[in-house]
């Protein structure tokens, strides 16, 4: 499940009757009409961005810009510093949880990097389409 946000809702009728409304009736059908509505607003799966400084050893700067295209990263600029260079570049989060392992793996141990924050974007359909497949299996595999 992942939050929902941005999103205002206004109830415009409703009525109650003694016989069949309750509370448990009422959550039951905001939440149904809350869940139907968000199917029809077609909406978009955000991930958080990072921006990433990596200083590396000159001999493995290819390697190293290989390595964030591979993980959909875009490179901003390099920065040439005697035998290092760093290099700037902006990456989705889900991308760069293994990036510490992967990085020391390329550069025997020998760059270094931070990363912090910066935007949140919208997710290609192709793994917004995955991320969603999963969640609704992860649910239906959920006992009731």
């Amino acid at each position: 499940h992942y939050p929902v946000v941005g999103v205002k809702v206004d109830l415009v009728d409703g009525k109650e009757h003694p016989v069949d409304s309750s509370e448990m009736a009422f959550k039951l059908a905001a939440s149904q009409a809350f869940k139907q509505g968000v199917q029809q607003a077609a909406p978009v799966l955000l991930e958080p961005v990072m921006n990433l400084t990596v200083r590396v050893p000159e001999q493995f700067v290819g390697d190293i810009i290989s390595d964030l295209n591979s993980k959909r990263a875009r490179v901003l600029g390099t920065m040439p510093d005697g035998h290092t260079t760093t290099i700037e570049a902006q990456a989705p989060l889900a991308e760069l949880m293994r990036y510490s392992t992967d990085l020391r793996s390329i550069t025997q141990g020998r760059a270094s990097y931070t990363m912090n924050f910066d935007h949140y974007a919208h997710v290609p359909d192709h793994i917004a389409k995955k991320v969603v497949e999963s969640s609704q299996k992860e649910a239906a595999a959920k006992p009731a």
